[in-house]
């Protein structure tokens, strides 16, 4: 048999508006302007502009309508619908419409790879068959520059989509022709084949330049050899005697271009980092201001208002009325939750970065890196008695201008670490001594993490190699076999 029971349980949800600031919260600056743009155009009752002060009340604006206000058994649903007397309501259409208003500003457009690949096989001369083919060997080649597709699959491509028959000898020579255009090392199957094709426009028959003949040697015979630094066997196999040429050649290859479908950038937009917060420095005394455009000016449609004000004078009996009053509330509710969420908003950045600025005084005084203290999000949380995900939200995608440059807001985020002494010292004050170590390496003997170990422990750092290794790989160091120079 079924047994009905009842428990009793105690749950947390948030409610809409909570929820909404959240969202907004997490929200940076740069995109601010869009998330208040989306909700004007989706909520009539919300609009651009100041707060007027209400005006005083008094029995006599109850007893006597004004003029301005219809009677209220004309406002129904299909008056509301039909009104087109406020001015700016439709995109096109109403009086102070024009056609400026549907201007764009120029945007500098950029030509895309395929469209300076395909402009560069016009030069060939290719019939309309080669034509096709070598468009589609351009239509494989990815946005670093590397064709990675098999040419038998590309065979079978041209074969099913494009019903042309071909082979792979087809291919790769038409595959050399593009090879040839610029940017120098497009359209290679492989890293070796990419450099050696930038070697190959650097040779010149009647004038060879020994570097060049020694650097497309080691690429085409110690190729591994090379990507693993191991420079004394590619000596013995080379039979290499004048080791500065080898240097030479070593130092060509370095520059050279591993990606060159990076240089064409297409239709890459520049980014601009804009800053949430502005500090300034008065003779020791911190101003730390919002940026302006973290607080738009918004208000309730004062049109929406009185909308909402007649009902109390009208026939509440009405079907129609109720439905345009619930339309009306529904709208005038959701504008003023989000002109509060956008208050609340401010509030919370405003007292976290002050937290923030009080905690790190010292290097926002001076600008000093090894000044920052150790400091993690439940150190702001309870500075400001919040939770640690609100402080996660606030930090996350923000920055904050100071007389030093602009900094993301993660970057005063950093574990502690014990000194001989007994203090706690940042761990971005360890991999910036880290970093100058080795900077000031000899790069025929670069320090191992042992060695950087022992290093940093003379300098009084309790810190482990395992540490050591893992601050080395966040700052993109790779290990001492790879730092090695001729």
């Amino acid at each position: 048999m079924q047994k009905l029971s009842l428990n009793q349980s105690l749950s947390q949800k948030l409610s809409p508006q909570q929820i909404q600031f959240i969202k907004l919260l997490q929200v940076p600056t740069a995109e601010l302007d869009t998330r208040v743009e989306e909700e004007l155009e989706i909520n009539p009752a919300l609009e651009e502009g100041r707060e007027e002060p209400e005006a005083p009340t008094t029995e006599e604006d109850f007893d006597e309508p004004s003029d301005d206000v219809s009677s209220t058994e004309d406002l129904n649903v299909e008056d509301y619908l039909g009104d087109d007397e406020y001015a700016g309501y439709k995109m096109q259409g109403d009086g102070n419409y024009s056609e400026e208003d549907d201007r764009e500003m120029p945007v500098a457009m950029q030509s895309s790879l395929n469209d300076q690949l395909d402009m560069q096989l016009g030069f060939l001369g290719l019939d309309d068959r080669q034509t096709l083919v070598a468009k589609q060997l351009i239509g494989s080649i990815e946005g670093d520059g590397y064709i990675r597709r098999e040419l038998d699959a590309i065979v079978n491509d041209l074969a099913f989509a494009q019903n042309v028959e071909t082979d792979v000898d087809e291919l790769e020579d038409l595959l050399h022709e593009i090879q040839q255009f610029d940017p120098p090392g497009i359209g290679a199957r492989n890293l070796k084949e990419c450099l050696l094709i930038q070697l190959d426009r650097r040779w010149e028959e009647d004038d060879p330049d020994p570097a060049v003949e020694m650097a497309k040697a080691i690429l085409s015979i110690c190729f591994e050899e090379f990507t693993k630094k191991h420079y004394d066997k590619i000596i013995k196999k080379l039979n290499i005697e004048d080791e500065v040429l080898m240097k030479d050649a070593i130092h060509l290859i370095t520059k050279l271009n591993p990606k060159p479908g990076g240089v064409s950038g297409g239709m890459a937009k520049t980014q601009y980092l804009i800053p949430d917060f502005i500090l300034t420095n008065n003779n020791g005394e911190f101003d730390l201001t919002l940026n302006s455009r973290n607080a738009p000016e918004l208000r309730v449609s004062q049109s929406y208002s009185d909308m909402f004000s007649a009902y109390d004078k009208s026939d509440k009996k009405d079907k129609k009325l109720k439905e345009t009053v619930s339309f009306v509330k529904q709208k005038l509710d959701a504008a003023k939750w989000f002109i509060d969420a956008i208050k609340q908003r401010q509030n919370t950045l405003l007292r976290t970065m002050d937290a923030m600025v009080r905690f790190q005084y010292e290097f926002f005084l001076e600008g000093d890196e090894t000044k920052l203290r150790p400091m993690i999000l439940k150190d702001i949380a309870n500075e400001i008695h919040m939770d640690i995900s609100t402080v996660s939200r606030v930090a996350n995608s923000k920055s904050v201008q100071t007389d030093f440059g602009i900094f993301p807001l993660k970057y005063f985020f950093s574990e502690g670490i014990s000194t001989v002494s007994g203090e706690d010292v940042s761990s971005r004050e360890v991999k910036n001594i880290l970093n100058q170590l080795i900077d000031k390496e000899d790069k025929s003997k670069p320090l191992s993490d042992d060695k950087l170990e022992k290093s940093l422990k003379a300098r009084g750092y309790n810190i482990a190699r395992r540490t050591v290794a893992k601050y080395r790989e966040q700052l993109n160091i790779p290990v001492a076999r790879l730092r090695k120079e001729l």
